[in-house]
């Protein structure tokens, strides 16, 4: 076989394995992952300086070329549930995923009817928590409870033609093995409409084995949110990071890439800043980093709009001044003061 007929075939092969992973834009031989074509935008309705209306939420991200938005929301935004669609609509930004209550009320029947009415076919992102099992049965029951309350929210979901996404948010349910064995016990019973949105914003205790968890997720992964990632940084005050802005930013990526993983990106504010200035960062950071994933050089780090280093805190001032103890009193409070007769 000569060498052009070898690249024909591999790249043959290439195209044939694409148009294997299901959704339209992976059907594409030049499909890429983290392109704006791809890019989901998110927490930047309720998480947003500049409160947005719908109209202004819409073209914000038309104006950033975003395709792609997950929609959450607070009780005052309720009465625009329509008028977000309608916005998105016009503004060709898809309606793709929304933040579900926990439970089917009425609150999440309203969301049904909305869907319902606009024909909108959004991922329903739904949420738990729960402290870690102690033993197997333990694992086992909660599993049981957590796939029940799962099953009623998918089933009224088909319908519309809606999947359910379970969000990591920390406790035992934002943990993706115990996500894992819920989507398994609820394909026992023929649920089929159940997979995972992860979200790399609360998985700072995943790092170590996040390659791992990924393979593991990937057959049910339906949008991956990326984040600005540094170790223990939830608990440094870097929890929401710009893009760019973590020192493991660039590993992640090429983790996800490696990975073979196609599914939207999703790219959050999730901060009291404004929302098109925080996005923003977040794609100027992923512009610096993706052309580092094939070896080529990076230009300046951005400098972000919305984020600072925060400050180291300040070392404790040393006293100047005299103590204003006696001699005989400091001793006593340091447990160096002997009084004759005295226990």
């Amino acid at each position: 076989m000569n060498i052009r007929t070898h690249t024909k075939l591999a790249r043959l092969l290439l195209i044939g394995s694409v148009a294997l992973l299901g959704t339209p834009a992976a059907r594409s031989a030049d499909y890429q992952l983290f392109a704006r074509t791809n890019l989901m935008a998110w927490c930047i309705v309720p998480f947003d300086a500049k409160k947005r209306g719908p109209e202004e939420r819409a073209a914000m991200m038309a104006r950033l070329d975003f395709k792609h938005f997950a929609y959450d929301y607070r009780a005052e935004h309720i009465p625009q549930f329509d008028a977000e669609i309608a916005a998105c609509k016009k503004h060709g930004v898809g309606f793709d995923a929304w933040w579900f209550p926990a439970v089917l009320n009425d609150e999440a029947r309203l969301i049904l009817d909305v869907l319902k009415r606009n024909d909108v076919k959004a991922q329903l992102w739904v949420t738990g928590g729960g402290a870690p099992t102690r033993t197997p049965e333990e694992q086992h029951a909660r599993v049981e409870s957590e796939a029940k309350r799962i099953r009623i929210i998918a089933e009224a979901a088909a319908p519309i033609g809606c999947k359910v996404a379970l969000y990591n948010h920390g406790g035992w349910f934002g943990e993706p093995e115990n996500q894992l064995q819920i989507i398994e016990r609820l394909k026992q019973d023929g649920i089929t409409n159940v997979g995972i949105v992860y979200n790399q914003h609360h998985g700072h205790d995943h790092l170590d084995r996040f390659a791992a968890l990924l393979q593991a997720m990937k057959p049910h992964l339906l949008v991956l949110n990326l984040n600005g990632m540094t170790r223990n940084g939830d608990r440094r005050g870097k929890k929401i990071l710009p893009i760019g802005q973590g020192d493991l930013d660039l590993a992640m990526l090429k983790v996800i890439r490696d990975s073979g993983w196609r599914g939207p990106i999703g790219i959050l504010n999730h901060t009291d800043e404004d929302a098109e200035a925080r996005l923003r960062d977040n794609l100027d950071g992923l512009d610096w980093l993706v052309p580092q994933l094939d070896g080529k050089r990076a230009g300046p780090k951005p400098t972000p709009r919305s984020w600072r280093e925060p400050e180291p805190p300040a070392a404790p001032k040393k006293s100047a001044g005299q103590s204003s103890l006696s001699p005989a009193f400091g001793k006593a409070l340091s447990g160096g003061m002997v009084v004759e007769g005295k226990a």
